[in-house]
């Protein structure tokens, strides 16, 4: 715990290191993680709105092709929609190892930069209108505010509409 006025130092991520060498303007947040807290209890924390906090999915095509979908915190993907707009059979999540292999983070701390291997990265394209978001920063209770169009300009993220209200 940081003493009284003094800031806590957080150590660097590969996403942040990314981010960094991009001279991409980003500002941190961190907060206490809580097992299967999600994006709700980070928003929570932080004081954010669910829906500028943004999830970041490690998926698979059938041939089991990782790919990266970043969508509102308050929202789930269609996998139907999802495939049908990226030309997929179809698309599910990674089991938890598989993304941790793929990504080279640990579910909960997932950050779309500085991914291990490099993957098709798609966003929700609702995500795109907002100012601001919050996106995971490469460590489980840690997340960046940044400009989305980051996203498309470091990322090559593609915007497709697959977001399901929960």
């Amino acid at each position: 715990m940081a003493k009284k006025g003094k800031v806590a130092h957080i150590s660097e991520t590969p996403a942040t290191q990314l981010l960094r060498a991009r001279g991409v303007a980003f500002t941190e947040h961190p907060y206490d993680y809580v097992e299967h807290g999600g994006s709700a209890e980070s928003a929570r924390q932080l004081g954010l709105d669910e829906h500028l906090v943004v999830k970041t999915l490690v998926m698979q095509d059938q041939d089991a092709r990782p790919l990266v979908v970043l969508m509102h915190g308050d929202c789930t993907v269609s996998t139907k929609n999802l495939a049908r707009q990226i030309g997929a059979k179809s698309v599910e999540p990674c089991k938890p190892d598989v993304a941790h292999r793929h990504s080279g983070y640990l579910v909960g701390g997932t950050s779309p930069f500085g991914t291990r291997k490099a993957m098709p990265v798609f966003i929700e394209e609702s995500i795109l209108e907002l100012p601001r978001i919050a996106i995971n920063g490469g460590r489980r209770g840690y997340l960046v505010q940044l400009d989305p169009q980051v996203c498309v300009q470091l990322l090559g993220a593609r915007a497709v509409q697959c977001a399901l209200a929960q």
